[in-house]
């Protein structure tokens, strides 16, 4: 049975903090959400963050994810098919576990309904200057492994794909539908693209804006996207290899970011958020923006369990 329309579909992609993942789901209502979480996540946080959920949620099969892998890519994927075949929506929007809006649905829907055909998402060619000094080409040219955070790489040049324009962006974005279904129309009929990109180091910031970028596989694209992200990320402009966590200090940077007259298209998403350092933060935003006023009785807050210590 189709999910009744709702604009976007959201997939998001989760691995811990089940309190944080079922907050995120709540202020989402009454977008429908397709939940993947890591199959290395252990059982009870995992039942902990799926148990009682309503049924605008759908919980994916669950793939075993991790840093920097193509099953990341995968994992998409599969929420794309999912999104594609049961609904109806005109946008698929990708977060993972740590993010959350910063507008409520009327907003969200509003503004995609200006953009009905139209993609967000900052694609950048490749050479990328802020990739390093060769623009991230070698995260393609070479044979990669992701090993317990450490990335292996064989230092033999391989082809590269000939139909293929290389690109770069981030996992978060939000596609037109006719967008998501290419990529997993590339996924099914380019079997050759895929086993490149298995070897390819953090395929998810590649994979799909490469195959988006490219008009033998998605032709028009470049007409069809909107190169803004939707996304505020807290990054102070020092170096860092991931966005830092938000607290409460960081409310008035975001509140200004996100509604400030200098921006153009606002950002209706926001990261990384966790219930341990964020809690306060994320009262201000719900106060705010008027998120969880209509929280399902189905879809009650579970306390996660008592961590479990994880051989990596």
């Amino acid at each position: 049975m189709a999910i009744p329309s709702t604009v976007p579909a959201c997939i998001v992609l989760a691995h811990e903090d089940p309190a944080h993942v079922r907050r995120l789901v709540e202020a989402l209502d009454p977008f429908p959400v397709f939940l993947h979480c890591d199959a290395r996540t252990p059982e009870p946080v995992f039942r902990a963050m799926t148990d009682g959920l309503p049924e605008r949620v759908v919980v994916l099969p669950r793939i075993r994810t991790g840093w920097a892998k193509w099953e990341n890519v995968e994992a998409e994927v599969s929420g794309y098919r999912a999104a594609l075949a049961t609904t109806d929506a005109s946008h698929v929007a990708v977060l993972t576990g740590s993010d959350y809006p910063l507008a409520d649905a009327a907003e969200i829907t509003g503004l995609l309904a200006a953009h009905r055909e139209q993609s967000f998402l900052a694609v950048h060619p490749l050479p990328f200057p802020a990739w390093g000094r060769d623009g991230g080409v070698a995260r393609l040219r070479y044979r990669h492994w992701a090993w317990r955070k450490t990335m292996l790489r064989l230092p033999v040049p391989r082809r590269m794909p000939r139909d293929v324009v290389l690109a770069g962006g981030s996992q978060l974005k939000v596609l037109a539908r006719h967008h998501a279904a290419a990529v997993v129309d590339v996924v099914d009929r380019r079997p050759d693209l895929v086993r490149f990109w298995r070897r390819s180091w953090i395929a998810d910031e590649t994979f799909v804006p490469s195959v988006l970028s490219s008009p033998a596989l998605t032709p028009g694209f470049a007409d069809e996207h909107v190169p803004h992200s939707l996304w505020w990320i807290g990054w102070d402009g020092t170096a860092m290899k991931s966005p830092p966590w938000l607290t409460i200090v960081d409310a008035g940077r975001l509140l200004e970011r996100r509604t400030g007259s200098d921006v153009d298209l606002p950002h209706v998403f926001a990261r990384k958020f966790s219930t341990e350092r964020s809690t306060d933060l994320l009262e201000v935003v719900d106060e705010a923006f008027g998120l969880r006023r209509r929280a399902s009785p189905a879809a009650p807050v579970v306390s996660p369990p008592t961590p479990e210590v994880v051989a990596p």
